[in-house]
């Protein structure tokens, strides 16, 4: 891309670029951080690599044009290849795998394939609230982060490969999870050129190499077990369901990338929303009141209600929360988009066939034109009844966009509202005074150091003074 013209970062260095206010650990921060200052489209050099950010509202309906762009696998995205191989976030447009893994599927998305699911998202959430029912009687504080990381896990591996991690039964994380956790470190970090930093921050190429090992040893295993014909989750599908079309199935590599990326992009996004969600809750008081007003309407007078799948799609406001928070901090923060063709972007920018642009979302999604002369301010009402058609359609991609887009968007919805809904009806939250956000990444975004202190709710104080007595005695 022709980025004549274009604002960079003041002090540019010869031969090392923009090295200066980014910090190796916080990149996505510090260039939110660099946009303010330099616009809706800038640029960054680092060791001759160029990249172009951009948030204009208008450009980005460009960008998300299918016949002229499509999704660009670079940076951090290539960097997980490592990990997921051709799965279905990290393969090229031209990688034949991601069609038929897609189209097969696609069906484990639907409505009723929803439905099926459900029940065991309950039954996590319930996991979720006995852990922090202990967390009351203790006294203790939760980290919310990392429990929303154990539900959100627990939820993909059982829903998705009749694989139970324990999360909430174990004092330590699980193998796979301490893996993955390293592994996704030394990816985000591979885009860093200085080999001594990425070595500090993401550890050595023979560990990573290691845990890699564990993750693919684990995912083997949890295939090898599964009989023909068993079960009808994504495992199920990808082991027996042929290509609607052509008939063609996927080879037990690519099932094995599938399943990795799944577990991987199936928990990490859903878990950072939730613990954004909870956090902009406890700061802004008429935004909890109202939410709890909803689950109280829905839910009141029930010790210990099992939602079903209609009462979570009726939780509207519970969603906008969410809606809301993935607007401030969209958990997965950017996409990149590939030229297919010679353009000129915006009539500015021109573009040669394969050239490369950052949607830089935590810029779009505080956009004053679109979003009005406050778009910091947290306001679940921006996705209240007809607000979206106020706005342009692209001003708004938490899942990414086109035919690219999240395959999990409605699963990780209704898992987060499911969840949020409950604590919300069971809890109020002690949030800690002095703290004040801060974000940790790991190519997705999650809160870091967020802990609340939790009391059962004052209409439920009584029964849950009872129900401890009889768990004592029994």
């Amino acid at each position: 891309m022709d980025t004549t013209g274009i604002p960079h970062p003041p002090r540019r260095v010869p031969f090392l670029g923009d090295v200066f206010g980014v910090n190796p650990r916080t990149p996505v921060q510090d260039t939110v951080r660099l946009g303010r200052a330099l616009g809706p489209v800038f640029t960054r050099k680092v060791f001759g690599t160029e990249i172009v950010f951009v948030s204009d509202p208008a450009l980005v309906a460009e960008l998300n044009d299918e016949t002229k762009f499509g999704k660009h696998v670079a940076l951090g995205v290539a960097n997980l290849r490592a990990i997921a191989g051709d799965g279905l976030f990290t393969a090229h447009d031209y990688e034949p795998n991601w069609q038929l893994a897609h189209d097969i599927l696609q069906p484990a998305f639907t409505l009723e394939a929803m439905r099926g699911y459900h029940s065991i998202m309950v039954e996590v959430a319930a996991e979720l609230t006995r852990s922090w029912d202990a967390a009351v009687e203790g006294g203790d504080a939760v980290d919310v982060a990392a429990d929303m990381t154990k539900l959100t896990l627990e939820t993909i591996g059982r829903t998705g490969f009749g694989y139970r991690f324990g999360s909430f039964e174990r004092e330590r994380p699980h193998p796979f999870v301490v893996a993955m956790t390293r592994a996704l470190r030394y990816a985000q970090v591979q885009s860093v050129k200085l080999p001594f930093v990425r070595r500090l921050i993401g550890g050595t190429a023979a560990a990573n190499k290691a845990d890699i090992a564990t993750m693919n040893e684990l995912v083997d295993e949890v295939i090898s077990a599964r009989r023909p014909g068993e079960g009808e989750d994504l495992l199920a599908r990808m082991l027996a369901g042929p290509h609607p079309v052509t008939g063609q199935r996927l080879d037990p590599v690519n099932i094995r990338n599938q399943v990795i990326t799944f577990i991987v992009a199936g928990h990490e996004t859903t878990s950072g929303a939730l613990s954004f969600a909870l956090y902009y809750l406890t700061r802004n008081p008429d935004a909890l009141a109202k939410a709890r007003a909803e689950v109280d309407a829905m839910w009141g007078g029930q010790r210990d209600p099992e939602p079903t799948f209609a009462e979570v799609t009726k939780l509207r406001y519970v969603r906008r929360v969410l809606d809301e928070a993935l607007r401030l901090w969209p958990t997965a923060p950017g996409y990149l988009r590939g030229a297919r063709e010679d353009v000129v972007l915006g009539g500015r920018y021109p573009m040669r066939a394969g050239d490369q642009a950052l949607v830089m979302l935590p810029l779009l999604h505080r956009d004053p034109g679109v979003w009005g002369p406050d778009p910091d301010a947290f306001d679940p009402d921006r996705f209240g009844p007809g607000e979206a058609k106020k706005r342009p359609a692209h001003a708004y991609k938490p899942f990414g966009t086109g035919e690219r887009a999240c395959i999990g968007r409605q699963f990780a919805i209704h898992e987060a509202v499911l969840a949020l809904g409950l604590v919300l009806y069971r809890y109020e939250f002690v949030p800690e005074p002095d703290y004040e956000l801060r974000i940790a990444e790991s190519l997705t975004l999650k809160t870091d150091g967020f802990r609340l202190g939790l009391r059962p709710r004052a209409e439920r104080a009584a029964e849950f003074v009872s129900e401890s007595a009889h768990r004592g005695g029994a």
